[in-house]
């Protein structure tokens, strides 16, 4: 059950990744437009602009630890492009491989868990949204980076 990696397969996760990138940026700036108008609604459009500067707070926190979890794991994906792993490396492959998926479904976990749990004002929402999509965003970039400058390394 050895799953080589090559040059291609990567790549193509890339294009993927780009294309998700464009449908999640869209989908922030609906969701911006939606809970501006929510907050409008309930006359507290002022608001609006504080969820905003806290999700970038929250990011920014986070921006170091999603940078070291995904350049670990492109730097991972890479390290087994192009050759056939031996069964040592391929259990040791897919043991890191099924680690990095329960930690992003862990993340996922939380942020779904963390919506429901918080109260129904639009402003908590949108701060627990836009975290949400900033953090998926910021993920798939820092991917992204991280092989394309493995790649140049290499």
């Amino acid at each position: 059950m050895a799953a080589t990696l090559d040059q291609k397969k990567i790549n193509k996760t890339i294009k993927i990744f780009a294309v998700a990138q464009f449908g999640l940026i869209a989908l922030l700036i609906y969701t911006a437009v939606n809970f501006q108008q929510r907050l409008q609604a309930l006359n507290r459009g002022y608001r609006f602009m504080s969820g905003v500067i806290y999700a970038f707070v929250i990011q920014v926190l986070l921006f170091y630890p999603i940078f070291r979890f995904a350049s670990k794991e492109a730097e991972r994906d890479l390290a087994l492009a192009g050759k056939e792993p031996t069964p040592e490396e391929a259990k040791e492959f897919a043991k890191k491989k099924r680690w990095t998926d329960v930690t992003k479904m862990s993340v996922l976990g939380f942020y779904f868990i963390f919506a429901l749990a918080a109260p129904a004002d639009p402003f908590v929402l949108s701060v627990i949204i836009y975290s949400f999509l900033l953090t998926v965003l910021t993920y798939l970039q820092c991917y992204s980076f991280a092989v394309k400058k493995g790649s140049k390394a290499s």
